[in-house]
Protein backbone atom coordinates (compact mmCIF):
# COMPACT_ATOMS: atom_id res chain seq x y z
CA UNK A 1 0.00 0.00 0.00
CA UNK A 2 1.41 3.45 -1.00
CA UNK A 3 2.03 5.81 1.92
CA UNK A 4 1.31 9.53 2.23
CA UNK A 5 5.00 10.45 1.74
CA UNK A 6 4.82 9.01 -1.79
CA UNK A 7 1.75 11.11 -2.63
CA UNK A 8 3.46 14.18 -1.22
CA UNK A 9 6.57 13.59 -3.30
CA UNK A 10 4.47 12.76 -6.37
CA UNK A 11 2.43 15.90 -5.92
CA UNK A 12 5.59 17.99 -5.66
CA UNK A 13 6.97 16.39 -8.87
CA UNK A 14 3.73 17.05 -10.77
CA UNK A 15 3.60 20.66 -9.63
CA UNK A 16 7.26 21.12 -10.58
CA UNK A 17 6.66 19.66 -14.04
CA UNK A 18 3.67 21.92 -14.56
CA UNK A 19 5.75 24.93 -13.58
CA UNK A 20 8.49 23.88 -16.03
CA UNK A 21 5.90 23.39 -18.79
CA UNK A 22 4.40 26.80 -18.09
CA UNK A 23 7.83 28.41 -18.12
CA UNK A 24 8.65 26.57 -21.37
CA UNK A 25 5.35 27.62 -22.96
CA UNK A 26 5.89 31.17 -21.83
CA UNK A 27 9.31 31.12 -23.45
CA UNK A 28 7.91 29.68 -26.68
CA UNK A 29 5.10 32.21 -26.68
CA UNK A 30 7.69 34.92 -26.20
CA UNK A 31 9.70 33.57 -29.14
CA UNK A 32 6.56 33.32 -31.31
CA UNK A 33 5.57 36.79 -30.27
CA UNK A 34 9.00 38.18 -31.19
CA UNK A 35 8.86 36.34 -34.54
CA UNK A 36 5.39 37.69 -35.23
CA UNK A 37 6.56 41.18 -34.34
CA UNK A 38 9.50 40.83 -36.74
CA UNK A 39 7.29 39.50 -39.51
CA UNK A 40 4.75 42.25 -38.91
CA UNK A 41 7.45 44.94 -39.02
CA UNK A 42 8.97 43.37 -42.14
CA UNK A 43 5.54 43.35 -43.76
CA UNK A 44 4.97 46.97 -42.80
CA UNK A 45 8.40 47.92 -44.14
CA UNK A 46 7.68 46.10 -47.43
CA UNK A 47 4.30 47.82 -47.79
CA UNK A 48 5.88 51.17 -47.01
CA UNK A 49 8.60 50.53 -49.60
CA UNK A 50 6.02 49.57 -52.22
CA UNK A 51 4.00 52.69 -51.38
CA UNK A 52 7.05 54.95 -51.69
CA UNK A 53 8.12 53.36 -54.99
CA UNK A 54 4.58 53.62 -56.35
CA UNK A 55 4.43 57.30 -55.39
CA UNK A 56 7.79 57.90 -57.08
CA UNK A 57 6.59 56.24 -60.26
CA UNK A 58 3.33 58.18 -60.25
CA UNK A 59 5.26 61.41 -59.70
CA UNK A 60 7.53 60.54 -62.65
CA UNK A 61 4.46 60.01 -64.84
CA UNK A 62 2.98 63.33 -63.72
CA UNK A 63 6.28 65.12 -64.37
CA UNK A 64 6.51 63.55 -67.82
CA UNK A 65 2.94 64.56 -68.71
CA UNK A 66 3.55 68.07 -67.37
CA UNK A 67 6.61 68.33 -69.62
CA UNK A 68 4.48 67.80 -72.72
CA UNK A 69 3.11 70.79 -74.58
CA UNK A 70 -0.65 71.12 -74.95
CA UNK A 71 -0.22 70.26 -78.63
CA UNK A 72 1.58 67.03 -77.71
CA UNK A 73 -1.05 66.09 -75.14
CA UNK A 74 -3.85 66.66 -77.63
CA UNK A 75 -2.03 64.53 -80.22
CA UNK A 76 -2.02 61.64 -77.72
CA UNK A 77 -5.81 61.86 -77.54
CA UNK A 78 -6.31 60.52 -81.07
CA UNK A 79 -6.04 57.13 -82.74
CA UNK A 80 -6.15 57.63 -86.51
CA UNK A 81 -5.42 56.03 -89.87
CA UNK A 82 -2.03 56.38 -91.59
CA UNK A 83 -0.67 56.58 -95.11
CA UNK A 84 0.89 53.75 -97.07
CA UNK A 85 2.32 50.36 -96.15
CA UNK A 86 6.05 50.69 -96.86
CA UNK A 87 7.95 53.50 -95.14
CA UNK A 88 6.35 55.65 -92.46
CA UNK A 89 6.10 59.40 -93.02
CA UNK A 90 4.15 61.72 -90.70
CA UNK A 91 2.20 64.37 -92.57
CA UNK A 92 1.24 67.13 -90.08
CA UNK A 93 3.16 69.49 -87.77
CA UNK A 94 2.46 69.65 -84.05
CA UNK A 95 2.84 73.43 -83.95
CA UNK A 96 0.13 73.76 -86.59
CA UNK A 97 -2.35 72.78 -83.87
CA UNK A 98 -1.71 76.15 -82.25
CA UNK A 99 -1.43 77.71 -85.73
CA UNK A 100 2.13 78.74 -84.92
CA UNK A 101 3.98 80.22 -87.90
CA UNK A 102 7.38 79.20 -86.48
CA UNK A 103 7.40 75.53 -87.36
CA UNK A 104 10.28 73.15 -86.82
CA UNK A 105 10.31 70.71 -89.73
CA UNK A 106 11.10 67.85 -87.33
CA UNK A 107 8.14 68.70 -85.09
CA UNK A 108 5.69 66.30 -86.67
CA UNK A 109 2.46 65.00 -85.14
CA UNK A 110 2.59 61.45 -83.83
CA UNK A 111 -0.88 60.64 -82.46
CA UNK A 112 -1.64 58.35 -79.56
CA UNK A 113 -2.15 55.49 -81.99
CA UNK A 114 -2.55 54.38 -85.58
CA UNK A 115 -5.24 52.06 -86.97
CA UNK A 116 -4.19 49.81 -89.83
CA UNK A 117 -6.83 49.22 -92.47
CA UNK A 118 -6.54 46.64 -95.25
CA UNK A 119 -4.65 49.03 -97.56
CA UNK A 120 -2.04 49.55 -94.82
CA UNK A 121 -1.34 45.82 -94.71
CA UNK A 122 1.29 44.80 -97.27
CA UNK A 123 1.12 41.47 -99.06
CA UNK A 124 4.12 39.90 -97.30
CA UNK A 125 4.98 39.59 -93.57
CA UNK A 126 8.44 41.10 -94.03
CA UNK A 127 6.95 44.24 -95.62
CA UNK A 128 4.63 44.66 -92.65
CA UNK A 129 7.52 44.18 -90.23
CA UNK A 130 9.57 46.77 -92.11
CA UNK A 131 6.67 49.25 -92.07
CA UNK A 132 5.95 48.93 -88.34
CA UNK A 133 9.69 49.06 -87.62
CA UNK A 134 9.92 52.29 -89.61
CA UNK A 135 7.29 53.86 -87.33
CA UNK A 136 9.18 52.85 -84.22
CA UNK A 137 12.48 53.96 -85.72
CA UNK A 138 11.06 57.38 -86.58
CA UNK A 139 9.89 57.81 -82.98
CA UNK A 140 13.24 56.67 -81.60
CA UNK A 141 15.25 59.00 -83.84
CA UNK A 142 12.98 62.00 -83.17
CA UNK A 143 12.33 61.40 -79.46
CA UNK A 144 8.59 60.92 -80.01
CA UNK A 145 6.19 58.94 -77.83
CA UNK A 146 5.65 55.62 -79.64
CA UNK A 147 2.05 55.14 -80.84
CA UNK A 148 -0.26 52.21 -80.35
CA UNK A 149 -0.16 50.20 -83.57
CA UNK A 150 -3.68 48.84 -83.69
CA UNK A 151 -5.71 46.67 -86.02
CA UNK A 152 -9.20 45.12 -86.09
CA UNK A 153 -8.40 41.43 -85.78
CA UNK A 154 -11.66 39.97 -84.49
CA UNK A 155 -11.81 37.03 -86.88
CA UNK A 156 -14.28 36.02 -89.58
CA UNK A 157 -15.37 38.95 -91.70
CA UNK A 158 -13.40 41.44 -89.58
CA UNK A 159 -9.93 40.05 -90.17
CA UNK A 160 -7.43 42.58 -91.57
CA UNK A 161 -4.66 39.97 -91.61
CA UNK A 162 -6.60 37.20 -93.36
CA UNK A 163 -3.97 36.85 -96.10
CA UNK A 164 -1.02 37.10 -93.70
CA UNK A 165 -1.56 35.16 -90.47
CA UNK A 166 -3.01 31.70 -89.99
CA UNK A 167 -6.82 31.22 -90.12
CA UNK A 168 -8.93 33.08 -87.57
CA UNK A 169 -12.66 32.21 -87.58
CA UNK A 170 -15.34 34.57 -86.32
CA UNK A 171 -15.90 34.79 -82.57
CA UNK A 172 -19.26 33.02 -82.96
CA UNK A 173 -17.62 30.06 -84.74
CA UNK A 174 -14.90 29.91 -82.10
CA UNK A 175 -17.50 29.60 -79.33
CA UNK A 176 -19.46 27.00 -81.32
CA UNK A 177 -16.49 24.80 -82.20
CA UNK A 178 -13.77 25.20 -79.58
CA UNK A 179 -13.45 24.67 -75.86
CA UNK A 180 -12.38 27.71 -73.87
CA UNK A 181 -8.87 26.25 -73.56
CA UNK A 182 -8.61 25.64 -77.30
CA UNK A 183 -9.89 29.16 -77.96
CA UNK A 184 -7.07 30.45 -75.79
CA UNK A 185 -4.60 28.43 -77.88
CA UNK A 186 -5.95 29.86 -81.14
CA UNK A 187 -5.85 33.45 -79.90
CA UNK A 188 -2.36 32.96 -78.44
CA UNK A 189 -1.07 31.83 -81.84
CA UNK A 190 -2.68 34.87 -83.47
CA UNK A 191 -1.23 37.19 -80.83
CA UNK A 192 2.30 35.89 -81.32
CA UNK A 193 2.05 36.36 -85.08
CA UNK A 194 0.68 39.89 -84.65
CA UNK A 195 3.46 40.74 -82.21
CA UNK A 196 6.14 39.64 -84.65
CA UNK A 197 4.51 41.75 -87.37
CA UNK A 198 4.90 44.78 -85.11
CA UNK A 199 1.39 45.34 -83.78
CA UNK A 200 0.79 46.05 -80.11
CA UNK A 201 -3.00 46.50 -79.93
CA UNK A 202 -6.03 44.55 -81.16
CA UNK A 203 -9.40 46.31 -81.35
CA UNK A 204 -11.08 43.16 -80.10
CA UNK A 205 -12.84 41.19 -78.74
CA UNK A 206 -16.47 42.19 -79.27
CA UNK A 207 -17.98 41.57 -75.85
CA UNK A 208 -21.61 42.38 -76.59
CA UNK A 209 -24.24 39.81 -75.75
CA UNK A 210 -26.08 38.68 -78.87
CA UNK A 211 -29.87 38.80 -79.07
CA UNK A 212 -32.55 39.47 -81.69
CA UNK A 213 -32.01 43.25 -81.51
CA UNK A 214 -28.37 43.15 -82.65
CA UNK A 215 -27.73 39.75 -84.28
CA UNK A 216 -28.09 40.98 -87.86
CA UNK A 217 -25.61 43.80 -87.38
CA UNK A 218 -23.08 41.81 -85.35
CA UNK A 219 -23.28 38.89 -87.79
CA UNK A 220 -21.15 36.43 -85.82
CA UNK A 221 -18.77 39.03 -84.41
CA UNK A 222 -19.70 38.20 -80.80
CA UNK A 223 -19.28 34.94 -78.89
CA UNK A 224 -23.08 34.71 -78.45
CA UNK A 225 -25.10 34.45 -75.25
CA UNK A 226 -24.01 35.89 -71.90
CA UNK A 227 -22.17 32.84 -70.53
CA UNK A 228 -20.22 32.34 -73.76
CA UNK A 229 -19.33 36.03 -73.95
CA UNK A 230 -18.06 36.01 -70.37
CA UNK A 231 -15.93 32.88 -70.62
CA UNK A 232 -14.57 33.14 -74.15
CA UNK A 233 -13.85 36.88 -73.88
CA UNK A 234 -11.82 36.24 -70.73
CA UNK A 235 -9.71 33.62 -72.52
CA UNK A 236 -9.33 35.89 -75.53
CA UNK A 237 -8.12 38.86 -73.46
CA UNK A 238 -5.65 36.67 -71.55
CA UNK A 239 -4.31 35.09 -74.73
CA UNK A 240 -3.59 38.40 -76.45
CA UNK A 241 -2.34 40.37 -73.47
CA UNK A 242 -0.08 37.56 -72.24
CA UNK A 243 1.58 37.65 -75.64
CA UNK A 244 2.23 41.37 -75.96
CA UNK A 245 -0.99 42.51 -77.64
CA UNK A 246 -3.24 44.98 -75.82
CA UNK A 247 -6.97 44.34 -76.10
CA UNK A 248 -9.84 46.79 -76.53
CA UNK A 249 -13.32 45.53 -75.60
CA UNK A 250 -16.16 46.78 -77.77
CA UNK A 251 -18.77 48.20 -78.17
CA UNK A 252 -20.02 49.56 -74.83
CA UNK A 253 -22.93 49.59 -73.97
CA UNK A 254 -24.04 47.78 -77.15
CA UNK A 255 -25.58 48.05 -80.61
CA UNK A 256 -28.78 47.37 -82.48
CA UNK A 257 -29.39 46.09 -86.00
CA UNK A 258 -28.93 49.66 -87.25
CA UNK A 259 -25.45 50.04 -88.72
CA UNK A 260 -23.80 53.11 -87.09
CA UNK A 261 -21.89 53.74 -90.31
CA UNK A 262 -25.17 54.84 -91.85
CA UNK A 263 -27.61 55.53 -89.00
CA UNK A 264 -28.05 56.08 -85.26
CA UNK A 265 -28.77 52.89 -83.25
CA UNK A 266 -31.50 53.31 -80.62
CA UNK A 267 -31.43 50.79 -77.74
CA UNK A 268 -34.91 50.39 -76.24
CA UNK A 269 -34.17 48.21 -73.18
CA UNK A 270 -35.06 49.36 -69.67
CA UNK A 271 -32.23 50.25 -67.29
CA UNK A 272 -32.05 46.92 -65.42
CA UNK A 273 -31.91 44.95 -68.67
CA UNK A 274 -29.21 47.29 -69.97
CA UNK A 275 -27.11 46.68 -66.86
CA UNK A 276 -27.43 42.94 -67.37
CA UNK A 277 -26.46 43.29 -71.03
CA UNK A 278 -23.28 45.17 -70.09
CA UNK A 279 -22.24 42.66 -67.41
CA UNK A 280 -19.32 41.27 -69.50
CA UNK A 281 -17.67 44.70 -69.61
CA UNK A 282 -17.88 44.91 -65.83
CA UNK A 283 -16.72 41.33 -65.20
CA UNK A 284 -13.75 41.60 -67.56
CA UNK A 285 -12.33 44.45 -65.48
CA UNK A 286 -10.35 41.84 -63.55
CA UNK A 287 -8.47 41.00 -66.77
CA UNK A 288 -7.29 44.62 -67.07
CA UNK A 289 -8.07 45.15 -70.76
CA UNK A 290 -6.12 48.13 -72.06
CA UNK A 291 -9.20 49.80 -73.50
CA UNK A 292 -12.96 49.81 -73.87
CA UNK A 293 -14.48 51.27 -77.04
CA UNK A 294 -17.81 53.05 -76.82
CA UNK A 295 -20.63 52.51 -79.29
CA UNK A 296 -22.61 55.22 -81.06
CA UNK A 297 -25.90 53.81 -79.78
CA UNK A 298 -28.36 56.00 -77.95
CA UNK A 299 -30.17 54.46 -74.99
CA UNK A 300 -33.74 55.27 -74.06
CA UNK A 301 -33.34 54.19 -70.43
CA UNK A 302 -30.27 56.19 -69.37
CA UNK A 303 -29.41 58.99 -71.80
CA UNK A 304 -32.02 59.41 -74.53
CA UNK A 305 -30.32 62.55 -75.85
CA UNK A 306 -26.69 61.62 -76.45
CA UNK A 307 -25.02 58.70 -78.26
CA UNK A 308 -23.10 56.57 -75.73
CA UNK A 309 -19.69 57.72 -76.98
CA UNK A 310 -20.66 61.31 -76.12
CA UNK A 311 -22.59 60.54 -72.93
CA UNK A 312 -21.13 61.46 -69.55
CA UNK A 313 -23.73 59.20 -67.96
CA UNK A 314 -22.40 56.14 -69.79
CA UNK A 315 -18.71 57.01 -69.91
CA UNK A 316 -18.07 58.56 -66.50
CA UNK A 317 -21.03 57.61 -64.30
CA UNK A 318 -21.34 53.95 -65.37
CA UNK A 319 -18.09 52.78 -66.94
CA UNK A 320 -15.59 54.83 -64.96
CA UNK A 321 -17.35 55.15 -61.60
CA UNK A 322 -19.91 52.34 -61.23
CA UNK A 323 -17.81 49.71 -63.05
CA UNK A 324 -14.48 51.12 -61.75
CA UNK A 325 -12.75 50.85 -65.11
CA UNK A 326 -9.22 52.35 -65.05
CA UNK A 327 -7.97 51.93 -68.63
CA UNK A 328 -8.37 53.93 -71.82
CA UNK A 329 -11.92 54.73 -72.93
CA UNK A 330 -12.06 55.07 -76.72
CA UNK A 331 -14.75 56.62 -78.86
CA UNK A 332 -15.79 54.83 -82.01
CA UNK A 333 -15.00 56.60 -85.28
CA UNK A 334 -16.46 60.12 -84.96
CA UNK A 335 -16.79 60.39 -88.74
CA UNK A 336 -19.53 57.75 -88.82
CA UNK A 337 -22.95 58.91 -89.98
CA UNK A 338 -24.43 57.94 -86.61
CA UNK A 339 -22.87 61.18 -85.32
CA UNK A 340 -22.22 63.32 -88.38
CA UNK A 341 -25.83 63.14 -89.64
CA UNK A 342 -27.46 63.49 -86.25
CA UNK A 343 -26.22 66.83 -85.01
CA UNK A 344 -22.68 65.88 -84.04
CA UNK A 345 -20.18 66.90 -86.75
CA UNK A 346 -16.54 66.08 -85.87
CA UNK A 347 -15.68 69.57 -84.59
CA UNK A 348 -18.58 69.35 -82.11
CA UNK A 349 -18.15 65.65 -81.31
CA UNK A 350 -14.49 65.96 -80.23
CA UNK A 351 -15.28 68.49 -77.51
CA UNK A 352 -18.35 66.61 -76.30
CA UNK A 353 -16.41 63.32 -76.26
CA UNK A 354 -13.53 64.60 -74.09
CA UNK A 355 -15.95 66.51 -71.88
CA UNK A 356 -17.94 63.30 -71.30
CA UNK A 357 -14.82 61.36 -70.27
CA UNK A 358 -13.43 59.85 -73.48
CA UNK A 359 -9.63 59.50 -73.35
CA UNK A 360 -8.85 58.66 -76.97
CA UNK A 361 -10.86 59.70 -80.02
CA UNK A 362 -10.96 57.36 -83.00
CA UNK A 363 -10.84 58.94 -86.46
CA UNK A 364 -10.72 56.96 -89.68
CA UNK A 365 -9.08 59.94 -91.40
CA UNK A 366 -5.31 60.43 -91.74
CA UNK A 367 -5.29 64.05 -90.55
CA UNK A 368 -6.20 65.50 -87.17
CA UNK A 369 -5.25 69.19 -87.41
CA UNK A 370 -8.85 70.42 -87.67
CA UNK A 371 -10.25 68.58 -84.62
CA UNK A 372 -7.00 69.14 -82.69
CA UNK A 373 -7.30 72.90 -83.19
CA UNK A 374 -10.86 72.78 -81.89
CA UNK A 375 -9.67 71.06 -78.70
CA UNK A 376 -6.71 73.43 -78.36
CA UNK A 377 -8.80 76.58 -78.65
CA UNK A 378 -11.51 75.28 -76.32
CA UNK A 379 -8.98 74.20 -73.67
CA UNK A 380 -7.39 77.66 -73.65
CA UNK A 381 -10.71 79.12 -72.54
CA UNK A 382 -11.85 76.35 -70.18
CA UNK A 383 -9.58 75.31 -67.26
CA UNK A 384 -11.81 72.34 -66.37
CA UNK A 385 -11.62 71.05 -69.94
CA UNK A 386 -7.82 71.47 -69.81
CA UNK A 387 -7.79 69.21 -66.74
CA UNK A 388 -9.70 66.55 -68.68
CA UNK A 389 -7.09 66.69 -71.46
CA UNK A 390 -4.33 66.32 -68.83
CA UNK A 391 -6.13 63.36 -67.23
CA UNK A 392 -6.65 61.58 -70.56
CA UNK A 393 -3.01 62.08 -71.54
CA UNK A 394 -2.01 60.60 -68.16
CA UNK A 395 -4.19 57.50 -68.68
CA UNK A 396 -2.70 56.95 -72.15
CA UNK A 397 0.89 57.40 -70.95
CA UNK A 398 0.33 54.96 -68.07
CA UNK A 399 -1.01 52.37 -70.52
CA UNK A 400 2.01 52.84 -72.79
CA UNK A 401 4.32 52.25 -69.82
CA UNK A 402 2.49 49.03 -68.94
CA UNK A 403 2.77 47.95 -72.59
CA UNK A 404 6.51 48.69 -72.72
CA UNK A 405 6.19 51.47 -75.28
CA UNK A 406 7.58 53.83 -72.67
CA UNK A 407 9.92 52.79 -69.87
CA UNK A 408 10.18 53.86 -66.24
CA UNK A 409 13.87 53.73 -65.36
CA UNK A 410 15.30 54.08 -61.87
CA UNK A 411 18.02 56.72 -61.98
CA UNK A 412 19.79 57.45 -58.67
CA UNK A 413 16.83 56.33 -56.57
CA UNK A 414 14.44 58.34 -58.70
CA UNK A 415 12.28 57.35 -61.68
CA UNK A 416 12.37 58.86 -65.13
CA UNK A 417 10.34 58.02 -68.23
CA UNK A 418 12.25 57.43 -71.43
CA UNK A 419 10.81 56.95 -74.88
CA UNK A 420 11.34 53.52 -76.29
CA UNK A 421 10.28 51.35 -79.17
CA UNK A 422 8.15 48.27 -78.75
CA UNK A 423 9.96 45.13 -77.76
CA UNK A 424 9.60 43.31 -81.06
CA UNK A 425 11.03 46.13 -83.18
CA UNK A 426 14.29 45.40 -85.00
CA UNK A 427 15.47 48.70 -83.49
CA UNK A 428 14.88 47.50 -79.93
CA UNK A 429 17.87 47.86 -77.62
CA UNK A 430 18.08 44.12 -76.99
CA UNK A 431 17.65 43.39 -80.71
CA UNK A 432 17.12 39.73 -79.91
CA UNK A 433 15.87 38.70 -83.33
CA UNK A 434 17.07 39.59 -86.80
CA UNK A 435 14.47 40.12 -89.51
CA UNK A 436 15.21 36.64 -90.89
CA UNK A 437 14.73 35.10 -87.45
CA UNK A 438 11.44 36.93 -87.02
CA UNK A 439 10.20 35.70 -90.39
CA UNK A 440 11.24 32.13 -89.58
CA UNK A 441 9.45 32.29 -86.22
CA UNK A 442 6.40 33.88 -87.84
CA UNK A 443 6.16 31.11 -90.44
CA UNK A 444 6.48 28.47 -87.75
CA UNK A 445 3.63 29.99 -85.76
CA UNK A 446 1.52 30.42 -88.88
CA UNK A 447 1.93 26.71 -89.69
CA UNK A 448 0.97 25.79 -86.13
CA UNK A 449 -2.09 28.02 -86.51
CA UNK A 450 -3.02 26.33 -89.80
CA UNK A 451 -2.58 22.82 -88.37
CA UNK A 452 -4.64 23.73 -85.32
CA UNK A 453 -7.42 25.13 -87.53
CA UNK A 454 -7.52 22.04 -89.77
CA UNK A 455 -7.69 19.80 -86.73
CA UNK A 456 -10.45 21.69 -84.94
CA UNK A 457 -12.59 22.98 -87.81
CA UNK A 458 -12.56 20.10 -90.31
Amino acid sequence: MLNSNFFSKFTIIIISLNILILISCSGNEKKVSEKEKFQHKSGQDALQYIKIESEKKQKAIENFCNSLSLEEKISQLFIINLQGNEIFKPIEHTKDIAQNALINQNDMIIPGGYIFFSYNVASEPQQIMNFTDSINEYCRMNNKIPPFLAIDQEGGNVNRLRNITGPLPSQKKVAQNLSETDAGTLYSLQAQQMYLLGFNMNLAPVTEIEDETNALFLDGRTFGAKNEVLSYSANCVDAYQNNGILTVLKHFPGNTNTDPHSGLPEIQYDFDTLMEKTEPFKSLNEKNPAGILMSHARTKALDSENPACLSEKWITDILRNKYSYKGIIFSDDIFMDALAKNGYPPEKAVIKAIDAGINCIMISEKRILSPSRVLYDYAQKNPEFMKKIDNSANVIIQTKIKAGLLKLEDEKNDYKIISGTQNNSSQNIENLMSINEKIAEFNKLKNENLSFYKDKFR
